[in-house]
């Protein structure tokens, strides 16, 4: 109970007084990723408009958070976050973007190990890092290259880029499962094999509003994958 509080003095400042009743209710809000994302959001949001007095929303939409399998299902979330910065017209390769994990990987040398190296590559026996972050990369430029039916609007990565680096040791992998959208990666709650789905929303389904018992629905163009939700597709 001190070191929570001298937290939360820390937080709020020496002048902050807490009745024993509030305890509680402070350590579950300060313990709760969703909780720290929205007072991120809503405090730098306030922040940016007022210095620049504007009124308008600032976030694009809300905080999501979502259980990952491992394996392939987080190889393909891995890929879909990384290819944002390029699919915006941000840059041209996955990794010029320094804010996302191939960016910080090859420019940073991943500077105090900040980032995982597993790429979900370690459940297929990649042992050397080295080889995991030539495959994912490969991974996110095949991927990169297709032409989503449903984003035609969308950046590709360059067909002569992909060619140049295939001729540095690129081989052609399976990335059919990206012509498909990627909804199922921010709104889909849980994502994986069915077991794990089936656990996980049984260790969290008192955090469902929905009375019904929900099952893994298979995911259209993912051989293997599920998600708690069945959401549309636009092919």
């Amino acid at each position: 109970m001190k070191i929570f509080r001298s937290g939360l003095k820390h937080f709020f400042g020496e002048s902050r007084e807490f009745v024993e009743d509030q305890i509680p209710y402070w350590r579950e809000k300060l313990s709760s990723l969703s909780e720290l994302m929205r007072e991120i959001k809503v405090g730098f949001a306030r922040y940016y408009n007022r210095r620049h007095n504007r009124r308008e929303y600032f976030w694009g939409d809300r905080f999501k958070s979502v259980i990952v399998d491992k394996g392939e299902t987080l190889i393909n979330c891995l890929a879909y976050i990384d290819l944002n910065p390029l699919r915006a017209g941000m840059v041209d390769r996955p990794e010029e973007y320094r804010w996302n994990s191939l960016g910080y990987h090859l420019q940073t040398e991943n500077k105090d190990q900040f980032l995982s190296t597993d790429f979900g590559l370690k459940e297929f026996s990649v042992r050397s890092k080295k080889e995991r972050i030539r495959l994912y990369r490969r991974y996110v430029y095949e991927a990169g290259a297709l032409n989503r039916p449903d984003k035609m609007q969308a950046k590709v990565v360059d067909d002569k880029v992909v060619a140049k680096e295939r001729e540095k040791d690129f081989e052609i992998s399976r990335t059919s499962r990206f012509r498909y959208r990627t909804r199922y990666f921010t709104d889909s709650g849980i994502i994986g094999s069915k077991e794990f789905v089936s656990a996980n929303y049984q260790r969290f389904k008192h955090l469902f509003y929905s009375k019904r018992e929900k099952k893994p629905k298979p995911i259209k163009g993912l051989e293997g994958m599920y998600s708690l939700k069945r959401l549309s597709e636009v092919i």
